[in-house]
């Protein structure tokens, strides 16, 4: 009986490292889904600063030509106090801020995982820049600026549908899945127990060459024995 309980101790001691080990599994499951639920993945961190890049950079732009023009100070009052919709490039400006707005708010706070926001803001941008340059009169006023402008806008608005779609959104599908799978593995490793006991777990101990548990009553009787040698 002693063998039989220290086979199963042993048993269930080797089942010890299987708890054990579920601990840092379990540990390593919370920590990624508080970092899931507190950070952005790093493509998405990246389509962002792309986003504030594409507001600087207009506005850059929109700077050097104010200063080009006559001045900061004078321009500002004649493209936004005055506003001409034939000779001003104050809504290029307005329409880069449209886009960081809306896709930092879409992208970045709520952590939209679909692409119609970038779809509204680049179909917006590319309408609002093709009747421009149209119907307005930057090409012949402005010079190089009334080609820079329109044309860096567009690009801009292009790229940041292009890293969404072909960046940012199958990443996080790519992560997501993988996640799914690790998880499905985490929740099937409890139900997976250490498999059939085998025969040397339990084992009976070899039949002693002693005398049976009467006979050693016996040997310890030396009355009885004496009893018996006599009869």
């Amino acid at each position: 009986m002693d063998s039989r309980c220290s086979s199963v101790d042993s048993w269930l001691t080797g089942r010890g490292p299987v708890s054990v080990s579920s601990t840092p599994l379990s540990a390593r499951v919370e920590s990624y889904e508080a970092g899931e639920k507190k950070c952005i993945s790093d493509v998405r961190r990246t389509f962002c600063l792309f986003v504030t890049f594409d507001l600087l950079f207009i506005t850059l732009l929109w700077i050097i030509e104010l200063n080009v023009n006559g001045g900061v100070q004078a321009q500002l009052e004649k493209e936004v106090l005055h506003y001409d919709y034939h000779s001003s490039f104050f809504d290029i400006f307005l329409l880069a801020v449209f886009r960081f707005a809306a896709l930092i708010l879409a992208y970045a706070i709520c952590k939209l995982r679909h692409w119609w926001a970038v779809a509204i803001t680049t179909a917006v941008s590319c309408a609002f820049l093709i009747v421009k340059v149209i119907l307005s009169k930057l090409l012949l006023l402005q010079g190089a600026f009334g080609y820079l402008l329109p044309i860096v806008s567009f690009i801009l608005a292009w790229i940041e549908t292009w890293l969404l779609d072909f960046k940012v959104l199958p990443q996080e599908n790519e992560d997501e899945s993988r996640y799914q799978s690790f998880m499905d593995a985490v929740e099937r490793a409890p139900l997976m127990g250490p498999g059939p006991l085998s025969d040397g777990q339990f084992y009976s101990p070899p039949e002693s060459l002693a005398d049976s548990d009467e006979d050693l009553e016996d040997k310890h009787d030396p009355e009885k024995c004496l009893i018996q040698k006599v009869s």
